[in-house]
Parts: C-alpha cells; sequence; structure tokens
C-alpha cells in the first residue's frame, strides 16, 4: 500500500512538471509577442536582440496613430517639440515621424466586438432552441438532420466564399456588420447545436413531466426549467462561438474593405513608409487578445465543464 503511494505521489509530481513545460512551450510565442510590443523601434529589427532593454509604449501609440515621416534634412525646433503631447514625442524619438490624426484600430477594435458579440447571441439562442427541440422531441430523420447541421462546420471558407461573395453582392450584404453576423452565426450554429445537445440531454425529464403537471406550459418548462440547469452548457458555447468568431480570417478579409473590416483581416497590414511596423503589429496583436482571454477567464468554471459536455445525471 505504502509503495503504491509512493508510486501514485511520484506521478502525481512527474505529471505536474511535465504540464509545467508544456505550459511554458505554449507560452513562448506569447512572451515573444508581447516583449516585442514594448521594444523600441530600433531595438525591434536588432541582431543579436538584447536581452535588457529600456521599454517603451512606443508601439501601441503608432498602432493608434496615422503618422507622416518628416522630409529628409527637416528638424523641430525645441520649440515645437515643447509643445508636442508626450505621445508625439515618443514617436518623434523612435520613427521620425508626426502624428498626423487617429488611426484605424478603433473602428476596426469596434468593429470586432459588434460583430462577434451579435454572432455569439443569436448562435447561442438558435443552437439552444434547435438541441432543445432534438433533445425532446421525435424528429424524423433525426441523425440525417444532425449530420446535415456538423456538416456545415466541415466546409473550408474558401470553398463558400466566392457563391457567398456574389450573393452577398447581389443583396447587398458587401462589406457590412449584418453580412458577417449572418455568416459567423450560420456556420457556428452546428457546434452549438451538438455542445448543447449534449447537456440538454443530461437533464432529467422528470423535472420536466412534474413541472407540466403543475401546470407549466412547454414554453414555461423550458425557461423555468431547462435553461437555468443549462447555464453552465451555454456559457461554454459562448466563450467557444465568441472565440471562433473573434478570430476569424477568411470571410472578413474576402468580403469586407473598409466598413465591416475586423481586426484579424486589418492589423497584418501595417505597412508603412519605413517598412512593415512589427512593433505595432505585436502591440495590436495583445490587444486583440485581451477580450478573449478576459472572457474565458471570467468563464473558465463553465469552460471547463463544456469540455466534458456537462456532468448532470439522473
Amino acid at each position: 500500500m505504502a509503495e503504491s503511494r509512493q508510486d501514485k505521489g511520484w506521478k502525481h509530481r512527474v505529471s505536474i512538471v511535465a504540464l509545467l513545460i508544456i505550459t511554458i512551450i505554449y507560452m513562448i510565442p506569447l512572451f515573444y509577442i508581447v516583449n516585442t510590443s514594448f521594444r523600441p523601434w530600433n531595438d525591434i529589427k536588432e541582431y543579436p536582440p538584447k536581452l535588457i532593454y529600456e521599454p517603451s509604449v512606443g508601439s501601441y501609440i503608432r498602432i493608434f496613430t496615422a503618422r507622416s515621416v518628416l522630409p529628409a534634412g527637416v528638424k523641430l525646433s525645441e520649440e515645437e517639440i515643447a509643445e508636442m503631447t508626450w505621445a508625439e514625442k515618443i514617436v518623434l524619438r523612435d520613427t521620425n515621424e508626426r502624428i498626423t490624426r487617429v488611426g484605424d484600430l478603433s473602428k476596426r477594435y469596434m468593429n470586432s466586438i459588434i460583430i462577434s458579440v451579435s454572432a455569439t447571441i443569436l448562435t447561442v439562442i438558435m443552437g439552444t432552441l434547435t438541441a432543445y427541440g432534438f433533445s425532446r422531441f421525435k424528429v424524423p430523420g433525426e441523425g440525417n438532420w444532425l449530420f446535415f447541421i456538423l456538416s456545415t462546420r466541415m466546409l473550408p471558407p474558401v470553398v463558400v466564399v466566392i457563391p457567398i461573395f456574389l450573393m452577398y453582392r447581389a443583396i447587398g450584404l458587401n462589406d457590412s456588420h449584418l453580412g458577417l453576423i449572418l455568416l459567423y452565426t450560420a456556420f457556428n450554429v452546428s457546434f452549438a447545436v451538438w455542445v448543447l445537445k449534449g447537456f440538454i440531454d443530461e437533464i432529467p425529464r422528470e423535472y420536466e413531466e412534474a413541472a407540466m403537471v403543475d401546470g407549466y406550459t412547454r414554453w414555461e418548462v423550458f425557461r423555468k426549467v431547462v435553461l437555468p440547469q443549462s447555464v453552465t452548457g451555454i456559457a461554454a458555447t459562448a466563450v467557444f462561438v465568441f472565440i471562433f468568431s473573434w478570430n476569424e480570417y477568411a470571410f472578413s478579409f474576402l468580403l469586407t474593405r473598409n466598413n465591416a473590416q475586423t481586426v484579424p483581416a486589418w492589423l497584418p497590414y501595417q505597412t508603412g513608409v519605413l517598412g512593415y511596423d512589427w512593433g505595432a503589429a505585436a502591440g495590436g496583436s495583445v490587444l486583440f487578445l485581451l477580450p478573449a482571454m478576459i472572457l474565458t477567464i471570467l468563464l473558465r468554471k463553465h469552460l471547463v465543464r463544456g469540455i466534458s459536455f456537462g456532468a448532470i445525471r439522473k
């Protein structure tokens, strides 16, 4: 017995060390992006890279602004520099540029939030209702319908983007928020149906039958009995759907240009007069990661349970 406990303790410690190593490996790209975002302009392309440097927020200022390079030989006077804001001084020092206006990141960021949140809400509503229908009612050809729903998730975007582009152009949905919202909802609802059906299947039917005996209608049973017990599944599904919508690149790149373009389609093209701005791209990537990271942390308990498809038992 003692040897068995020792073996279990040894295996437990080895598992923890292995998980720590794997976590560190997975965190290296994130660390590199964050590190690059705080490097001064001249240090980013320096080889070999410096391990110790003075952090700068210049990359974050550049990603939020549009700038113009000062003509060769032109130097600003001390009075002009003194009148500049702290952000303008940092940009002038790093890249010899002047800020001309606010950049497009704020608009692209708002586009991503509007489209992702709207698509998530629609997907969860439609997925919950559909999953409940498949779980509680006899649907002719249920297996075929569920497979058909799932098959929509298997389509690579490049396969359908041309007919969708032509259809959207004909009905005026190109470069529109509504167009991307409907598209993201259509592609994510299959995932929501399958995940939520697993949760609803595990809610005992006896709860609903008892409620209907007490005079509840089917809608009241769904709203007052099923939904409260499905909160974990709904929250987990919402996290996954939000991440899928937030990270989507292909449709946003091919179907939008200005009005509804999201951050993933806009961020890779931060090329200016001075070349590609790796620091600004890294800063934009860090800011882009924050909403999904915060949502995942807030709903982490539901997310872990969602991966296991629920744990309610009769």
